[in-house]
């Protein structure tokens, strides 16, 4: 199984519930509200991670107005250089912008649920995860975990954590072949 972004917790309680023979989280949303981060988080990102756990019906409403535009508009304006370059690609930039119009076409409500779930503590025991994690950040990922990641390896029997240079939450797109590679060697070695 593989958890890209926002994916990564849905991923990650999969493979709690033994459902992944194996799982690569890649460039995954991190467990922002565990305590260890409270201090080192932006002040914006703190906000709504406060929001969050204080008024989840709230902070769902908030994310309910987003749309496949303004979506495009934070990726394109949180990420870094390295990234933008693959974004803003014309071939690739029509790609995401289509997937992003299906994504939103039937409304954010998705969208809003899945963030405040992910934004909130995870109702899972990460250290009750048996299946091998492979764990995979880029090097000048800034908006996905505060610390590329290593908060969550450590809390995972076994995971293993890549960080990968000259690269930020794009990795899924710029780094699959490895990603894949690993992640099917364990599937079938383990698995």
């Amino acid at each position: 199984m593989v958890g890209n972004s926002q994916g990564a917790p849905f991923a990650l309680a999969c493979a709690a519930e033994g459902v992944a023979s194996a799982l690569a989280v890649i460039s995954g949303a991190d467990e922002v509200a565990a305590p260890q981060f409270a201090s080192v988080l932006d002040a914006g990102l703190r906000g709504l991670v406060e929001r969050t756990v204080r008024d989840p019906v709230g902070a769902e409403e908030f994310f309910a107005s987003f749309t496949a535009d303004a979506m495009w508009d934070m990726v394109m304006a949180g990420s870094p250089g390295c990234d933008l370059a693959l974004y803003q690609d014309p071939e690739f930039a029509a790609a995401y912008r289509r997937a992003l119009d299906e994504a939103f076409a039937q409304g954010a409500t998705g969208y809003a649920r899945d963030t405040v779930l992910a934004m909130g503590r995870w109702p899972f025991a990460l250290d009750e995860i048996t299946v091998p994690v492979d764990i995979w950040y880029g090097e000048q990922d800034t908006s996905h975990s505060p610390d590329n990641g290593a908060l969550l390896a450590s809390r995972i029997p076994g995971a293993h954590r890549h960080v990968v240079p000259e690269i930020g939450g794009a990795l899924l797109w710029t780094h699959a072949e490895s990603v894949l590679t690993s992640l099917l060697g364990k599937a079938v070695t383990d698995g």
